[in-house]
């Protein structure tokens, strides 16, 4: 499975293994409030605007009070709200969409699936959504839906982030079709140079080739707009060394070792052999 691997939905530089619900749900927070404001607009624009703005108010503040209950790990809290933001405005989009992830993390799939396609039903052009549900399926190994439904997300031309579904497309896709995987970083890349998740994996793809120089150029890129991660590290320290760049691989080694003492990177380095 790729669960550890996949990227959230949001311009910050993590994965799921490192962050669990809480990275999770606050990633959903501020994709979903684009949505959000979207729906406010449209309501302004009522015939009958104050009705429909006190649903609008109650449904959001609702669903954000949800979220932060998410981000607590207080869920029945965090389902009591979801749903009032429901019944404020049933036709409210965003508040599906974040129940999907309330019930994929109660491990409750057939009701997550059926909050996401409900959330597309009312509001098939967001694509927070989109991409929220391509993590479902790909969690769940059904790659070729998640494939389309990033793509989906990516396609869409009033998407603000395409590179974000493009590398989840890439993430999703890499062990089975590594072709294809690479196809969807680059995309990402010309969506957005400087796309820190797609550089790393660019970077990752360069050193299994034996493209030392090319993984340095991705990597040099990649830590000019981004904090090290322990797989950033440890990428370095491995690329550094074929090249030759002793004093790069001690100074990541050490912080590696000191910053993330326990990660899986970590001890990999400690039975590595320089």
């Amino acid at each position: 499975m790729v669960y550890a691997k996949l990227l959230i939905i949001l311009l910050i530089s993590t994965v799921l293994s490192a962050c669990g619900p809480l990275a999770l749900v606050s990633a959903v927070g501020t994709t979903v409030n684009n949505a959000a404001y979207n729906a406010a607009e449209r309501d302004l624009n009522n015939p009958q605007p104050s009705r429909k703005e006190q649903a609008f108010k109650v449904a959001i503040a609702n669903m954000n009070l949800g979220i932060e209950y998410m981000r607590q790990g207080k869920y029945e809290e965090a389902l009591d709200k979801l749903n009032r933001s429901i019944l404020a405005k049933p036709d409210f989009a965003p508040s599906y969409n974040v129940l999907g992830l309330l019930y994929q993390h109660l491990g409750e799939n057939e009701n997550a699936e059926a909050h996401f396609q409900k959330s597309l039903k009312l509001d098939p052009s967001d694509s927070s959504t989109y991409n929220n549900y391509g993590l479902f399926l790909c969690q769940n190994d059904r790659l070729e839906e998640a494939e389309a439904t990033f793509l989906n997300a990516a396609n869409n031309p009033f998407y603000d982030n395409p590179e974000i579904a493009y590398t989840n497309a890439g993430i999703c896709v890499f062990e089975s079709k590594p072709e294809t995987g690479e196809k969807y970083f680059k995309e990402a890349l010309a969506k957005n140079p400087e796309f820190s998740q797609a550089l790393l994996q660019m970077a990752d793809i360069s050193y299994v080739r034996r493209e030392y120089n090319l993984a340095h150029q991705y990597l040099e890129r990649y830590k000019n707009n981004s904090s090290h991660t322990p797989k950033s590290l440890w990428l370095g320290i491995r690329v550094y060394s074929e090249l030759g760049y002793k004093d790069d691989v001690s100074s990541y080694a050490l912080l590696l070792k000191n910053k993330y003492p326990d990660s899986e990177e970590a001890q990999a380095m400690m039975e590595w052999d320089f």
